[in-house]
């Protein structure tokens, strides 16, 4: 399911993965900490300031929701082409994901951005994207170990499969299958994802109540 209501005019396509904002669905080890409401609070934050950072970088723009197209939220049918995930690990549903901009021809840097990272801004996605001129792929680390960015020159499927996904394995995991294959890989600066209450604070409380 999509809305393709905007047309390509680059060769970069940016895309957002989400969750579909639900209080009890979001965030749940941020909410064992805090609550649910509160959770939910949080990260309706966190998915305004991506929006706005996704808005600000020149790219074709794509969002991916985990169980529903939302008409109703902010990121407007104008400036995103619209689709749910597919089934499976968090691998396979990106593996979807990056598949759906280069079949779409015309495409030659993609990058996919996560929902949950106060810090980014939208100078450091322009980054990644001028580093694909000159290298095959892009990764933002996040101090967990995971990666809050991913960007490539072309669809590569071997990134995704059997992957330790929810641990500090992530990041050096895949950096070892990209330089495995003779591949360069230019890295992002190193920035915090809010998964805890701990991130949360140290994050300066975003989106509090």
């Amino acid at each position: 399911m999509t809305e393709t209501s905007n047309s390509s005019k680059t060769d970069k396509a940016l895309m957002v993965f989400l969750r579909n904002p639900e209080a009890g669905k979001v965030k749940t080890r941020l909410a064992e900490g805090v609550g649910d409401q509160q959770a939910l609070a949080a990260y309706q934050h966190m998915l305004d300031h991506t929006r706005q950072v996704a808005e600000a970088v020149q790219a074709d723009r794509f969002v991916f929701y985990t169980d529903w197209i939302d008409r109703s939220d902010g990121f407007s049918d104008q400036l995103f082409r619209k689709y749910v995930q597919c089934h499976g690990d968090l691998g396979a549903r990106m593996e979807f994901a990056f598949s759906i901009p280069f079949k779409m021809g015309g495409y030659k840097q993609v990058q996919i951005i996560g929902s949950d990272i106060p810090a980014l801004t939208a100078e450091i996605v322009e980054a990644g994207f001028a580093a694909l001129g000159e290298h095959d792929y892009t990764l933002g680390p996040a101090r967990d170990g995971g990666y809050y960015l991913l960007g490539m020159t072309r669809w590569q499927r071997h990134l995704f499969s059997d992957m330790p996904w929810s641990t500090d394995r992530v990041l050096a995991e895949t950096k070892a299958r990209i330089e495995k294959d003779g591949s360069t890989v230019h890295l992002l600066p190193e920035l915090d994802d809010v998964d805890t209450e701990a991130d949360w604070v140290a994050a300066g409380r975003p989106g509090a109540l």
